[in-house]
């Protein structure tokens, strides 16, 4: 005698399968929301809105950023974990979000590997210490010199707990001798807004953040996480060069969908973000930020993820950072 109740939820599967290729077809027939888990201004955002407006002039889909700021990105990341996967719930992610928290929180609203599926990779780059421009810092040295005289005397900005300008920050503090303050924001662009009016002594800062300021002349940037020089910053040495071997970090974004997403609709998006980054003035606007457009297939995403995660998690341990 047939297991009706097995049948039928084979029949509702299948169903359900069905419709999400149907629906995955024609996508899309609607608006489609990307979160950005961090608030306007910030790099994550910049180059957030910069790659969508190339896929839209390409494809004429109606995209629709929401900016969800808070803990480190957890925020927002996590009202993407929780979204329909039916492909109009898309959310960047990045290095902290995506790797780092995981060894910061006492407690993850999501588990990474099992809450999403990597869309794809988009860009990537260090971060830059910079001073306000009337600050008496002109050098790396200098800026840890003030530190040795005062300990605690400094306060260093970040985007939030757990990012990477942050942890940057606190490898470097320990790398160096010294002890700063760590004043945490709710993104990038509230920590620039308050070391331009001379509340916070210095920041590790995404170079789309605060590249604006420092050609402008309101913000002089000491040295670069990365381990060679950037283009756009030429004069600005690393801060391994600044004395500190073997000092090297950097930051990455990346796309990522709910798990149960369909392929077809993933597809698309990788075809589309991979055109919008293989544009011309798309590399020109990221090599003018700091940053350089980061290709990848999905199996390449996740194993990024998975040794970045690992990375993170050795930093972290060293450092004894925590959070909750």
């Amino acid at each position: 005698m047939p297991n009706f109740s097995r049948l039928l939820g084979i029949a509702t599967f299948l169903f359900a399968s069905a419709a999400a290729f149907a629906q995955s077809g024609s996508y899309p027939t609607q608006s489609i929301k990307v979160v950005v888990p961090f608030p306007p201004g910030g790099g994550t955002d910049a180059v957030t809105r910069m790659v969508l407006e190339k896929i839209r002039i390409s494809t004429g889909w109606t995209l629709v950023v929401e900016n969800k700021p808070g803990a480190g990105g957890n925020i927002g990341l996590d009202a993407v974990a929780k979204a329909n996967p039916d492909g109009y719930t898309i959310g960047m992610g990045q290095t902290a979000n995506l790797t780092i928290n995981q060894h910061l929180y006492a407690k993850m609203p999501y588990d990474v590997s099992k809450a999403f599926v990597p869309v794809a990779t988009v860009a990537g780059q260090p971060v830059v210490l910079v001073v306000n421009a009337a600050s008496p810092y002109k050098t790396l040295a200098d800026l840890v010199a003030a530190a040795k005289s005062k300990p605690d005397s400094l306060t260093m900005a970040s985007a939030g707990n757990g990012t990477v300008g942050h942890l940057t920050g606190e490898v470097f503090t320990r790398q160096a001798g010294i002890q700063s303050s760590h004043i945490p924001y709710k993104g990038a662009g509230p920590a620039a807004t308050d070391l331009l009016g001379g509340q916070v002594d210095y920041y590790f800062a995404t170079p789309q953040t605060v590249m604006t300021f420092i050609k402008s002349g309101k913000l002089r940037a000491l040295a670069v996480s990365s381990s060679k020089r950037l283009p756009i910053l030429p004069e600005v040495p690393t801060v391994a060069e600044a004395g500190y071997q073997g000092f090297e970090t950097n930051d990455w974004k990346m796309l990522v969908a709910p798990t149960g997403t369909p392929p077809q609709i993933l597809a698309k998006w990788q075809a589309e973000v991979a055109k919008a980054l293989a544009r011309p003035d798309t590399q020109e606007t990221l090599q003018f930020e700091g940053s350089a457009p980061l290709t990848a297939t999905p199996q390449e995403a996740s194993t990024l993820i998975k040794n970045e995660q690992q990375r993170w998690g050795d930093v972290i341990r060293k450092s004894g950072v925590k959070i909750g």
